[in-house]
């Protein structure tokens, strides 16, 4: 680990703090009733740009897509927002539906973070451990949990935390790096959560969901 490197990264991380936190509690903040279109939208963005992800939320919502029974596919095949694997994801989106019921039961439990994210992994067709925890994220019920996309993976390697980026994510390869990303961040001693979105804006130049 480089300590000039870990300077700069503490020192954009006190430039950046309140805006992060700030974004942070907007997530606490998100309705109950917005809870769908957060768990769409996580189901949108794999292997797919956030902004194309929230254009189709957005379109969604406004034809009110949890009412109103449509095939969604051809909003997501929409060239100006476009949402790779259409196809598939449109048939998660009309799963869903009958999945959320369930979800803000368990949400509502007492459930642990890591308790939510592995029973929203076995029962939401289309979620895998990312898409799950950016969705607890996105709701403020992450507890600490880690979001490992390209992103962070590659801010994960850069400062030594990890060796090399792996190729496929398995369930025990993601737990491993997961443990890896919280020593990190331990010896930072910036939050996991908080180093999720200092990174999304080092790499992207915003701090988004």
């Amino acid at each position: 680990m480089n300590n000039a490197g870990i300077e700069q990264l503490t020192q954009l991380y006190e430039d950046r703090k309140t805006a992060i936190r700030a974004r942070l509690q907007d997530f606490a903040n998100v309705p109950r009733t917005e809870f769908f279109y957060e768990v769409l939208y996580c189901l949108l963005t794999p292997q797919t740009s956030a902004e194309n992800a929230d254009a189709a939320v957005t379109k969604l919502k406004k034809l009110d897509f949890e009412e109103k029974q449509f095939n969604p596919e051809p909003i997501l095949s929409n060239k100006r927002h476009y949402i790779r694997f259409h196809k598939t994801k449109a048939k998660h989106l009309i799963r869903l539906k009958s999945k959320m019921e369930p979800i803000l039961a368990i949400l509502a439990n007492g459930s642990t973070s890591y308790e939510l994210r592995e029973w929203l992994v076995k029962n939401v067709k289309g979620i895998g451990y990312k898409e799950a925890t950016h969705f607890l994220r996105n709701i403020g019920k992450n507890g600490g949990l880690a979001i490992l996309d390209r992103h962070i993976l590659r801010n994960l390697k850069r400062y030594g935390a990890i060796r090399s980026l792996p190729k496929t994510l398995s369930r025990k390869q993601y737990l491993s790096i997961e443990k890896k990303f919280m020593k990190f961040s331990e010896r930072v001693g910036i939050s996991i959560d908080e180093l999720d979105l200092l990174f999304w804006s080092m790499e992207t130049g915003v701090i988004r969901k």
